[in-house]
C-alpha cells in the first residue's frame, strides 16, 4: 500500500473532524489551499463528507473518522512516565 499526497491530504482533512462535538462539519473557504480544496473533492466523490466544501461527515465519514483516530492513536509514541 503506497500513501501518496492525495491520500495524505485527505486524511488531514479528515482528523479536523471532531465527533464528539456539536454537528456543523467544516467549511472549505474559496481562499483554501487547492490541495485542501481537492482533498474536500474527493472525499464529497467518494461519499465521505455531504457537500463538495466539506459540510458535515456522511455516516461512512464518521465511520473513516472513527477508524483514522484509533490508527493514528496506535501509531503515537507513547507518553513519558512522569
Amino acid at each position: 500500500m503506497h500513501l501518496d499526497s492525495e491520500l495524505i491530504d485527505e486524511f488531514n482533512l479528515l482528523s479536523r473532524y471532531r465527533m464528539k462535538s456539536t454537528p456543523g462539519g467544516i467549511e472549505i473557504g474559496q481562499a483554501a489551499d487547492p490541495a485542501v480544496a481537492a482533498a474536500a473533492r474527493r472525499l464529497f466523490d467518494k461519499g465521505i463528507i455531504e457537500r463538495v466544501d466539506g459540510g458535515n461527515l456522511t455516516d461512512s465519514g464518521r465511520e473513516a473518522v472513527e477508524h483514522l483516530a484509533r490508527l493514528v492513536n496506535q501509531l503515537s509514541p507513547p507518553l513519558e512516565p512522569i
